[in-house]
């Protein structure tokens, strides 16, 4: 099974960018630790960054025909303004996990309200990377039990 992971703009630049809100760990650094837990589970996993909306809304469809199971995806600030990435997500219909690495809804009043919330599965923030961990502990909690469910 095959769990795609995307990132939105500006996490290329994490560990340069504001480290006192989004720690020292660079992307690659996360995507590595992902990698290493999601093959000691059994889990294929594919990594895409864009800064570029069109971009992260083709990565999305691109999963209905590239053999992804479920999606993890950090909008950053397209959070908060994108309809295409919610709508992208609510049509492909695939098990799909938002995360943010600092608390959104502790920060200004423009990152507290998420247009993508309401078509995924569930959201983790405010865990700094570990948030990317934690959706994917989850991400394949749910693919398992839709395996199994899938069995019976």
């Amino acid at each position: 099974m095959k769990i795609k992971v995307i990132h939105g703009p500006n996490l290329n630049l994490l560990g340069i960018r504001e480290p006192n809100i989004y720690g020292p760990l660079k992307l690659e650094d996360i995507n590595k630790n992902m990698e290493t837990f999601a093959k000691q589970n059994g889990f294929d996993i594919e990594f895409f960054q864009s800064n570029h909306e069109g971009d992260i809304v083709d990565a999305i469809q691109e999963s209905l025909t590239d053999g992804t199971n479920g999606i993890i995806i950090n909008p950053a600030a397209l959070t908060h303004t994108s309809i295409s990435i919610r709508d992208a997500i609510a049509a492909v219909r695939l098990p799909t996990i938002e995360v943010h690495i600092s608390n959104t809804a502790a920060r200004e009043e423009f990152r507290q309200k998420s247009l993508i919330s309401p078509v995924v599965a569930g959201t983790i923030t405010g865990f700094g990377p570990f948030s990317y961990h934690l959706a994917l502990i989850a991400m394949i909690q749910i693919l398992n039990e839709l395996k199994q469910g899938q069995n019976k």
